[in-house]
């Protein structure tokens, strides 16, 4: 399959020194809003209490994550697990955080900081409930609202419990393609849910008129409710039991030992300037008009700046995102504290972002940002493009970076009743590693734990049949170490429905890595009553299926890594074996010509077709 032409990462080169703090805080760039690092003189802590405190907040935010997926509606937040949930200081500082999908990292703490912009403290009191769902503040769509809690000790602000999860309607345009802000849905400004414990009844009248199934869109405002109550009571009880002083020096503490972690591992990093650009397939308005997604990373001591003044500008159709600092910021902490490190914002001191207004992960309003999640996964497989040839060891070829999601709406003939399904979520292939095959039929990078939707549930729930949902063989690119495998389902409409994907990567596939091959990319076919089936050139397709056709998504596989002459005999019979590839894969990309024995062990299978 042919790809738009990808420029090779950077060799490492010993970065310049900085000749002013505009390398790290240009006037053009869009604030990241990092922590501040200077803090006044607190009294030591004892290390006890600090991990009492570390664990409370973690198990709190745990908790908070519990209380929603057993209460919401939809689910998309309890299956797909589309949500976020924190606790923030007084400062909006994020204490600890329960992600559902990694690049919600970053909205919350600045929705929060915006909260207490707007109001100020002294205008913020017991029992208010603050929201908005303001897409230029959260950094996504429309469908994100986000609650927060402020939590009060002997009268003063001591933190905020937030939630933010995504309603399954808005508004706005329920098929085809926004080209702004306004046409997908309400825009929620900075309101008051609740005044001093008060219901505002009008503004909760006026959010559900404006969606079309308000009875389950009330259920799922009160599971974030729910929510947040849960992260009031958790601060409540550790002010009590600690005092505010205590547990705003272990927050220090805490967040100081998180800095210093990450880095020591950015030390661990060979200096340099490391660049590197890949491509979107389009915008889905100007189709077949690849996107440019260009990343420059300089590493020099303890601290890296990831600049994204070159990304494409903002574009026409509803790709565009604020989500270019979390981008940054999933990368940053895959690449030094990916593991049992809870997400504070202490994680993020040696990181600078540089982003100007106006970008695809930096969009100014009007901007349509309804499928705002797709472009900033590139973003962050990019990142690991441009830093492969200094840590090879630390990063993935790349990923096929797509929910791959199918809209699908309609009258059910159960109830007479609008439906809306959200499709998709099937997992595809990423990348290798320098010592290990990809991971096979995950979700993409931008929903990190994101569960595959169960089939069972799709058939109990709307008039649609699994015909079959199974790994694509030779998905995966060839390489020393193996890309994972894509998947495909085939979805059977049983009664007349609308469908809509806004997939990408299907022209410009994820690439490999040291000499590792490109998979193949993402694809969304059809088939007709009488059986024919065919695929779409690109992966934005808005059709109506009559009663007994079907979709098709066949997700990516992951790029490679190292030279296929590389790679075991032995792990290849075993891919073989599993079906994981085909026998014309083997001798076509491995040399490997089978023996009478060894083709009598092999299954039946073919190539895809």
């Amino acid at each position: 399959m042919a790809t738009h032409p990808v420029k090779k990462s950077a060799a490492p080169a010993k970065a310049a020194k900085p000749k002013s703090a505009a390398l790290r805080k240009p006037a053009t760039a869009r604030p990241s809003r990092a922590t501040d690092t200077k803090k006044k003189a607190r009294p030591k802590v004892d290390p006890v209490a600090v991990e009492l405190v570390r664990n409370s907040l973690v198990a709190a935010t745990e908790e908070m994550k519990s209380v929603l997926m057993r209460t919401s509606y939809n689910m998309i937040i309890y299956e797909a697990l589309d949500f976020t949930v924190g606790l923030f200081d007084a400062q909006g500082q994020t204490m600890s955080i329960g992600l559902g999908l990694p690049m919600f990292i970053r909205g919350m703490s600045d929705v929060v900081k915006a909260k207490l912009e707007h109001w100020g403290e002294k205008d913020i009191h017991p029992g208010d409930i603050l929201l908005t769902n303001d897409s230029y503040l959260t950094g996504a769509h429309l469908n994100h609202l986000t609650f927060s809690m402020p939590v009060f000790h002997k009268g003063k602000i001591v933190a905020f419990s937030t939630c933010m999860a995504h309603w399954q309607d808005i508004g706005g345009i329920l098929n085809g393609f926004t080209t702004d802000i306004y046409s997908e849905g309400l825009q929620i400004p900075l309101v008051k849910y609740h005044v001093r414990g008060k219901l505002n009844t009008e503004l909760r009248d006026l959010i559900l008129m404006n969606v079309r199934r308000p009875d389950r869109a009330e259920g799922d405002l009160e599971a974030q409710l729910s929510a947040c109550r849960m992260g009031v009571k958790h601060v409540e009880e550790l002010m009590t039991r600690h005092g505010a002083e205590t547990v705003t020096a272990a927050m220090d503490e805490i967040m100081n030992h998180s800095e210093a972690e990450a880095r020591a591992k950015v030390r661990l990093i060979p200096d340099g300037v490391y660049e590197a650009e890949s491509w979107m397939d389009d915008d889905a308005i100007d189709i077949g008009e690849p996107v440019p997604i260009r990343v420059k990373v300089t590493v020099k001591g303890d601290e890296m700046t990831v600049d994204l003044s070159s990304m494409s500008p903002q574009v026409k159709g509803f790709f565009n995102s604020c989500a270019g600092v979390a981008c940054a910021q999933v990368a940053f902490k895959c690449l030094t504290l990916p593991r049992d490190n809870p997400i504070n914002d202490g994680n993020f001191r040696p990181l600078k972002v540089i982003i100007p207004q106006g970008t695809v992960v930096s969009a100014t309003r009007p901007a349509p940002m309804r499928v705002w999640m797709t472009y900033p996964m590139t973003v962050v497989d990019t990142i690991f493009k441009a830093l492969a040839p200094a840590i090879p060891d630390l990063v993935i070829a790349g990923h096929h970076a797509d929910l791959l999601t199918a809209n699908v709406n309609g009258i059910h003939p159960a109830d007479g009743k609008l439906f809306m399904y959200l499709g998709g979520l099937i997992g595809g292939g990423w990348g290798a590693k320098s010592d290990e095959d990809g991971v096979n039929v995950t979700v993409c990078m931008n929903d990190g734990d994101t569960h595959n939707g169960p089939s069972e549930q799709v058939e109990n729930k709307f008039p649609l049949l699994v015909k079959h949902y199974t790994m694509r063989t030779d998905s995966g690119g060839a390489g020393q170490f193996r890309g994972g495998l894509g998947a495909e389902t085939e979805l059977l409409a049983l009664s007349r429905v609308n469908f809509l994907t806004r997939s990408d990567r299907v022209v410009n596939t994820p690439w490999g890595l040291n000499g590792g091959q490109s998979a193949m990319g993402n694809q969304i076919g059809l088939r007709k009553k009488d059986g024919t089936r065919s695929f779409f050139p690109n992966g934005k397709v808005n059709l109506r299926l009559d009663t007994g056709e079907s979709y098709i998504l066949r997700s990516g596989g992951g790029g490679g890594f190292g030279e296929v002459k590389k790679r075991k005999r032995e792990s290849v019979l075993r891919d073989l074996r599993l079906g994981y590839i085909s026998r014309q894969a083997a001798e076509r990309d491995y040399g490997i010509i089978l023996s009478a024995a060894e083709l009598a062990a092999l299954p039946a299978q073919g190539a895809e077709g």
